[in-house]
This record gives C-alpha cells, structure tokens and sequence, in this order.
C-alpha cells in the first residue's frame, strides 16, 4: 500500500489532504514548523505523524506530496529526487482524485472556506460525503463516491481540478503578488470554468459573472429575480437569517441560518442550489443550514467579561466590510471595535485606500503591524501609512494591548489572516492577571 509523506502538512490545504488519505486506509506523515497552528488538531485526532523538517523524514517507500509554499531547494524535495521517488504538488494530488469521483469545486474570491465548510456540514446530513475544507478541515469516506473541496485561484491552481460542479461566490481583484488587475483574476477563472464536467453554480448578482462562457449549464445564484434561485423575504431575527428560495417562480420553502449577513445568505443559497440539482432532500438541507455552527477562524465567537470577542480571517476589504456588517446586524446595540492585522505588504499597499473605507465602518480602529509573506519582498508600505488615512485609529502592540478593555459592553473585531490571534490571547491574559 502507497504511504504518503506531506512535506508542509500543517498547510490549510495540506492537512485535510492528509486526513482524507489517512481516513481511506492510507499510510501518512508529514513534516513542518514546530509551532502549533490550529490547523495540526485534525491531523492530531488521527494521530498522524507531525516531524520537524529533516531529510531523514522522507523514506524510499514514500510518495512525496509537497505544499505550495515549498520550492525544489527544501531538504525534503532534494531527499526524495535522490531517492527518485514519486513527488507531486498538493493541487496535483487534490486533482488527481478529485476527477475519480463527483466532486464539488468551491471557488471564488472571497467565502470559499465558509461555503465549503456549509455544505460540507449540510450535504453529510443527507449522506456520508468526502470533503476538505481551507481551515484544515477533512474527512474521506471510504463508501461515498460525493467529494467536497475548496478550489483556489492563487497562482491558478484551480486548474489542476476538473470537478463535476463548481460553486463560484464570487470574482474580485486579491492576491496583488501574482494578479496585476481584476482582468488577470477573471482570464484565470474563465479558463477554469472551461474544466468543469457537469455544472456551473454561479453568484449572479453582479454582471462580471455573468460575462463568463461555459462549455457546460450554468446556474445563477443571488436576491435579484433574473437569478435561476433567488433568496426572498429575508428578515433577521434573534438566532440568525430567515429567507425564502424560489427557483423558477417555484417555491422551494423557507430555510433558515444560525448567522447574519448578505454574504451568509448568499453562501447558503448556493448550498441550496446544488443539493437541489443533486436531488438531495430538501428537509435534510434545511436542517442542516439551521444546525451549522461555522467553520474556523470564520466569525469565531466568544463572550469575555461584559465584551463580545470575534475572530475572523477578514484580510480584503471586501471582507471586512461584509463581515463588521454581519456584526452590525446581530450586535445592533453595541459599539464595534476593529483590530485588524493586513497581511502582506502588496496586498495592504495595493488597497491601501479600500482598507481605510471599509474600515471605518467600525466604531473604533486598532491596527497591527503587517504580516509579511515569505512569498514577497517587504516593499515600501508601513502601517502607519494605513494609520494616517484613518481618523482616531491606534497602532496596537502586545504591550498597550490593555487598551481594549476602554470598551466595555463592546465587540472586539479582530480580523487578519497572519497571526492576529496573538493578539486576542495577549489581551485575554492581561484581564485575566
């Protein structure tokens, strides 16, 4: 039997990768950094091995599955081109069994991991079904032939997947360091739709997604009436989001979901969607949405004192405005504080100004320092330069990180997709001293 060696297995991809390989009988190791990511606790549950990086790691019996943040210069990749042994890229892999079974790519801009991780949770209250969610979350089920993954467009490596469907939330300009322009982003995803065996499902709610060609149907999504499902009545109330669907004047029923926000909404109906083209009961997809706590590292609450705290992975402006929206809505009676964390510097110089807009939105602004990326140079951004184009916003460290607590009654936003929780533990362990 192949037994599978993942150099970089604590990557958001990487590890549900491995935990689907390990849950379908397979042999599986893997190596990375020492420090603890939230992302190893999957691959900890099946007592997968977690080696520090070292060439001794990789054996001649391995099959070498290498994560994109590695080059052919790590210790690891060099052991096994001495060993001649099989080496394959992560995208590679997911690609590889992906196109074996009926799979479900979710794609987009932004909501991937919040979408993927919804129908995960809902599609399995209909059937054991396969998945690998982008916050290290994965499940293989032997007897299913149903597969579930988050397909992303950095660097194109959507385009190693050829699914049966593909969900796209959305097309917007992000990762600067490889796209020059919001053309570049749709050129990426035109020539990936073109893959998709069976299906579209795509948000049709904004006319660039409609500009798309397909060599397959294509089903649109969104509140307006031109949509083929269109989300109705929607109305908010103690617990989360209530909404109707209609596809084709045809009422599918009233669903409901335990989260607020448009975005949320919008992440549901393309469940609904789907299941309703797979032919999934409909009671099942409605309990489902209800049950669904949300993925990690996505609107992650807890409350602290008399303060509601909110961990999220917010880091486009797009995001953060979505996401200090859904707190408006269900916090309705408090002030909302933002801490946010940009994370790297072609990012935070590229939308510099958007930054600003969308957060400004919040009550109050704390701003981190920038979360660099090995994959860049630091440029010539500094956080300051976001700081001066914010009214009243403070520049926030471990050390004055006791300044949230001059919010009482209040929702502490802390958004960013480096290590921004450093920075709610620190504040955390200071009120508790």
């Amino acid at each position: 039997m192949n037994a599978f060696h993942f150099i970089g297995i604590k990557g958001a991809g990487m590890s549900p990768l491995a935990q689907i390989l390990s849950d379908m009988g397979f042999d599986v190791q893997g190596s990375d950094i020492e420090k603890h990511i939230f992302t190893q606790e999957g691959l900890e549950r099946r007592n997968i091995q977690i080696l520090n990086f070292n060439s001794d790691n990789v054996k001649e019996h391995h099959i070498v599955v290498v994560g994109n943040a590695f080059d052919d210069d790590h210790m690891e990749v060099k052991k096994a081109k001495q060993l001649n042994l099989k080496i394959i890229r992560y995208h590679d892999l997911l690609g590889e069994y992906s196109e074996e079974l009926n799979s479900i790519a979710v794609t987009g801009s932004h909501g991937k991991t919040s979408t993927t991780g919804l129908m995960a949770h809902v599609f399995n209250q209909c059937q054991p079904t396969s998945y690998l969610i982008g916050d290290g979350t994965g499940r293989g089920e032997k007897d299913s032939n149903d597969l579930i993954f988050e397909a992303c467009e950095y660097k194109r490596h959507f385009l190693a997947y050829k699914p049966s469907y593909a969900v796209i939330t959305n097309i917007d300009f992000d990762h600067p360091d490889y796209f020059k322009d919001l053309e570049e982003v749709f050129e990426a995803f035109q020539s990936f739709v073109f893959q998709v065996r069976k299906r579209i499902i795509a948000y049709g709610d904004t006319p660039l997604l409609r500009e798309l060609k397909t060599k397959v149907p294509i089903s649109y999504f969104g509140f307006h009436e031109d949509n083929d499902f269109q989300a109705v009545k929607v109305h908010l109330t103690d617990s989360g989001t209530v909404f109707e669907v209609k596809m084709e004047n045809k009422s599918l029923g009233t669903f409901e979901i335990a989260s607020y926000g448009n975005h949320n909404v919008l992440n549901a109906l393309a469940v609904i969607c789907v299941g309703y083209l797979e032919k999934k009961n409909m009671r099942d997809i409605r309990e489902g949405l209800k049950s669904f706590n949300g993925v990690k590292r996505r609107f992650s609450e807890k409350i602290f004192k008399d303060q509601v705290i909110i961990d999220d992975y917010a880091h486009h402006p797009t995001e953060i405005a979505a996401t200090i929206s859904a707190v408006r809505q269900k916090y309705p009676d408090r002030k909302i504080v933002a801490i946010f964390q940009p994370h790297t510097f072609s990012r935070t110089q590229r939308f510099l100004d958007s930054f600003a807009d969308s957060l400004c939105s919040a009550d109050s602004v704390y701003l981190c320092e920038i979360f660099g990326s090995a994959r860049e140079n630091k440029g010539n951004v500094s956080i300051e330069e976001l700081q001066n184009i914010i009214p009243d916003s403070i520049l926030l460290k471990e050390q004055n990180i006791s300044k949230l607590s001059h919010h009482p009654n209040s929702v502490l936003l802390f958004m960013g997709a480096g290590d921004i929780q450093k920075y709610q533990t620190a504040y955390e362990n200071s009120q508790l001293v």
